[in-house]
């Protein structure tokens, strides 16, 4: 989870303190789909019911709250259940890109192209505001990117004709966010991926600790929870500010981009045609969008693209012409040609496609280091030395000769946990053992109440 405030202009947010919310999935092998699907649900209504009362305590609303989803949570089923909260997902629904509203945008100019520094990958991006999701229609944003595909199957997409298809579902809003934005935020620090990874390096949570799927996760969440305490401890050792990081750099006026970009940095707005021209008469209206990226006519004709234009503003325009061969004996040409039977030349369409309007300001990212703090609380401890003293019974007790032993008991994994306990228990008359830190700082000693010396 990412808490976020709204910044001071036009739309565009700043992110501080980001914690982080990791769902596991419940362990085993032999489950079905329906079940892993309705597990998964039950654990992300817990989840947000937690995150709920997070902001509640916090004083925030859930519109301060940003969500990042893995993969599995990408299907219009999780998506009805994000209510208000705004989120970033990586979508696993391949049938979306054969809906009509998306194929007709894949066959227009992308609205960016995505290149990360480590990676020599470029993506295209194509933002598509407001799209149903799954059965249950849910409305949200989807950002198609592609790239071609390569001499390995891809492992993150689906391949068609050589190209690889991923989809991102959000809620942000286009005026806040641009798409290249929006894959920014699950790819770079938004991603649990990098932190993950530290966390396997430092803590190995996923080691293998016990027969059971309930010991397992207890060990995962006992490792999480000492993760969480490195870190708090760690900024007690240094409670450094809140560092800022422009995440997105400040969106340059269009007549500034026209110069030198192709195409507007933020991309493009929805696609604009002309009125009527005269009463009675065809407009571009009249002339839908189609899945292939053609246009088709009120007479049932087909459109293709002649001229991509790029206009003085930044705005693009892309020129539609029928054929000739169809214009000529068309029922409709009254209706649809200038001087009617008389024009030589086939009917176009001129669509304008705008730049979209989107906050000048930067996108800024307000957040603490992954790695310094909890090195710091290490190095301490590495550093520390800790003496631990037993007190003396008062009464001494002759040894007692140790008794026979069953076979359960010699192989100890077949005793219950109850015998376990009872073992493995301490003597409510044994004395209390004393513990002395050495090297803790005041602040430190302070926080985690103990008596200094």
């Amino acid at each position: 989870m990412l808490l976020v405030t709204r910044g001071a202009s036009e739309g565009k947010l700043s992110v501080p303190a980001p914690s982080s919310v990791r769902l596991t999935p419940p362990s085993g092998l032999a489950r079905l789909a329906t079940e892993v699907m309705g597990t998964t649900l039950a654990e992300l209504r817990q989840a947000l019911s937690a995150i709920g009362r997070y902001l509640t305590a916090h004083q925030l609303s859930q519109e301060h709250a940003l969500l990042r989803f893995d993969g599995q949570y990408g299907t219009g089923a999780v998506l009805a259940d994000l209510a208000d909260f705004s989120f970033v997902m990586r979508g696993k629904d391949y049938t979306v890109l054969d809906h009509a509203l998306v194929q007709a945008r894949l066959h227009l100019p992308p609205d960016q192209l995505h290149h990360r520094p480590e990676s020599q990958l470029v993506r295209s991006l194509y933002d598509c505001p407001d799209v149903p999701v799954g059965s249950q229609g849910v409305h949200c944003r989807v950002v198609v990117a592609t790239h071609p595909a390569g001499k390995k199957k891809s492992r993150v997409g689906v391949t068609r004709e050589g190209v690889v298809y991923e989809l991102f579902f959000t809620r942000l809003p286009q005026q806040g966010f641009t798409a290249s934005d929006v894959v920014e935020m699950y790819l770079h620090r938004g991603a649990f991926e990098p932190t993950l990874a530290d966390e396997d390096a430092e803590q190995d949570p996923d080691r293998w600790c016990s027969q059971s799927s309930c010991g397992q996760e207890c060990w995962q969440i006992v490792a999480q929870w000492v993760w969480n305490l490195r870190l708090e401890l760690g900024h007690q050792l240094h409670p450094d500010p809140v560092r800022t990081t422009e995440f997105a750099p400040a969106c340059s006026s269009v007549h500034e981009e026209v110069a030198t970009f192709p195409s507007p940095s933020q991309g493009y707005g929805p696609p604009d045609v002309a009125l009527p021209w005269k009463a009675g008469r065809f407009s571009g209206r009249d002339f839908a969008l189609q899945p292939d990226g053609t246009l088709r006519c009120p007479a049932g004709q087909s459109l293709v693209v002649h001229e991509r234009r790029p206009e003085a503003n930044g705005s693009l325009r892309v020129v539609y012409a029928a054929s000739i061969r169809s214009c000529r004996p068309c029922p409709l040409r009254e209706q649809c040609q200038w001087l009617g039977s008389a024009t030589k030349k086939p009917r176009q369409v001129s669509v304008l496609l705008h730049p979209l309007v989107v906050g000048s300001a930067p996108l800024l990212w307000r957040d603490w280091s992954r790695r310094q703090y909890r090195r710091a609380c290490i190095q301490l401890l590495r550093h520390q030395r800790v003496d631990v003293q037993h007190g003396h019974d008062s009464e001494v007790r002759a040894a007692p000769s140790p008794p026979a032993l069953s076979r359960a008991q010699r192989a100890h994994y077949r005793l219950s946990f109850a015998e376990r306990l009872a073992r493995n228990a301490r003597a409510s008359s044994a004395s209390r053992p004393s513990i002395t830190l050495f090297g803790v700082p005041e602040t430190f000693s302070a926080f985690l109440g103990l008596s200094a010396t």
